[in-house]
């Protein structure tokens, strides 16, 4: 008999595959209520196995405290401003200028912040009008986002990460896994037939296929609801 594929193994929850809490026990996120002119200094600069940038503890005068991911050349007892221009102040993306580069961005207005948040990334401020501001992002691409978004000043501390190689395949598995992350990842066309609906020796050079809407759990591999399909025409 057949062992449960990855797909329904994980979805099972066991402890092989479930989050370590304590890796995510510290939340980077804004706080809803920022004034133009808050003050911020930096207690505590903390290294987070489930991030890949050191975590800033922020806490004004009257002992209120929030996370905020570290820019780079950041120091503890550094001032951080809502509204100001150095590296590591918050602002809204509607008060940048053209060529700003930005980190820890608001997909919309109060979320916390959720888009370029790695190590060593940032976005950069391309154009403005009078409701959105457009960034490149580290994807290469644009998008567009509400003035009234929030971001961090600078680039994400932690650049280099990956310029160093990972010699040791057991440094590598403790690594992904401080990030909930399955490492070693098997190829599907080389498992079993019986373990994997791609399996087996025969058809390795198989076309990319698109898993029917009702397929049962461990048939549902593949493309899932694909966008599009066929070749992508020059």
């Amino acid at each position: 008999m057949g062992k449960r594929i990855i797909q329904r193994a994980r979805g099972h929850g066991s402890l092989t595959y479930r989050v370590r809490r304590k890796a995510f026990s510290i939340e980077p996120k804004y706080l809803t209520n920022l004034k133009q002119g808050d003050e911020f200094e930096v207690v505590k600069l903390i290294s987070s196995g489930g991030h890949s940038s050191p975590i800033a503890k922020l806490m004004n005068k009257e002992g209120k405290i929030f996370y905020n991911l570290a820019c780079d050349l950041l120091y503890e007892g550094q001032k951080i401003k809502f509204g100001g221009q150095e590296n590591g102040d918050i602002v809204f993306l509607g008060d940048l200028k053209n060529g700003d580069k930005v980190f820890n961005v608001e997909n919309s207005p109060n979320d916390g912040g959720q888009l370029v948040r790695s190590g060593g990334n940032f976005a950069m401020v391309m154009n403005k009008t009078e409701n959105e501001v457009t960034l490149w992002m580290p994807s290469r691409k644009e998008k567009k986002f509400d003035v009234r978004c929030r971001a961090t000043i600078g680039i994400t501390a932690g650049a280099g990460r990956l310029e160093k190689p990972v010699l040791k395949a057991g440094k590598k598995y403790h690594i992904k896994k401080t990030k909930s992350k399955l490492w070693p990842r098997t190829s599907a066309v080389k498992m079993n037939a019986i373990d994997h609906p791609f399996g087996s020796g025969r058809g390795k050079r198989i076309k990319s296929k698109i898993a029917k809407r009702n397929a049962p759990a461990g048939r549902k591999v593949g493309h899932l609801s694909p966008r599009r399909t066929g070749r992508r025409k020059k």
